[in-house]
């Protein structure tokens, strides 16, 4: 939908996990198009994590850790993808909570050329895909 070149760009992906980052980073580093991206696959225990998401070009936020990048970590004009989602005591909610993501989004966004925001960001996106593949499982199954 935003058409956000890949191609020649420096993504760091934060967080490793089988689920999201470890396949992320691997459709962003395949030939054509979303890809062509170099990545650097990071984690919590990398040294100096904030150098290299400074040095990214896109970040991808997916290590389960609430706001856990920060503005200081993400270089102007950045496009940020927050796969995270957390809750976080918030006594104002009548739950007693509320979602932030993996990545500081009031700190961060006025940095970002493209930010996705928890809730209402690629989580949407996710439940989309997987009705989305619950009914083609299902007109399979239909139609065999």
């Amino acid at each position: 939908r935003y058409n956000i070149e890949t191609s020649g760009k420096h993504c760091v992906v934060v967080g490793r996990s089988n689920i999201v980052g470890t396949p992320i980073s691997i459709l962003l580093s395949r030939k054509g198009y979303p890809g062509d991206c170099t990545v650097t696959l990071t984690h919590s225990r990398t040294k100096d994590l904030p150098a290299e998401v400074r040095r990214a070009d896109i970040v991808v936020a997916a290590i389960g850790i609430p706001q856990f990048v920060k503005a200081d970590w993400v270089k102007e004009g950045a496009v940020v993808i927050d796969v995270g989602i957390n809750r976080i005591p918030d006594a104002s909610k009548k739950s007693g909570a509320r979602l932030v993501g993996d990545v500081d989004f009031d700190a961060v966004a006025p940095k970002c050329s493209y930010i996705t925001p928890v809730p209402g960001g690629v989580g949407l996106m996710t439940v989309t895909a997987l009705l989305m593949n619950t009914l083609k499982a299902c007109k399979k199954e239909i139609y065999q």
